[in-house]
């Protein structure tokens, strides 16, 4: 049965789980000297200022209430 083969492939171990150490693309692709040297400007993020992305969150918020407001108004 189905719970018999289950039970078989947790005691063989078959199900593992994931790996006990994670690894970072980072890391893995920097020098630690590298790593330790980056400035992290919080206004910039990923070459868009915060601002930038508060004012596409509050458009992409307003346009879902809208479609919301028209589905709950026209069906």
């Amino acid at each position: 049965s189905d719970y018999q083969q289950l039970g078989y492939n947790l005691r063989s171990n078959v199900f593992q789980g994931g790996p006990l150490k994670t690894r970072s693309l980072m890391k893995d692709s920097y020098t630690p000297d590298k790593i330790q040297k980056v400035v992290r400007d919080p206004n910039n993020w990923h070459g868009r200022k915060i601002y930038e992305l508060g004012r596409w969150y509050e458009k992409y918020f307003l346009d879902l209430n809208v479609q919301k407001a028209m589905g709950e108004k026209y069906g």
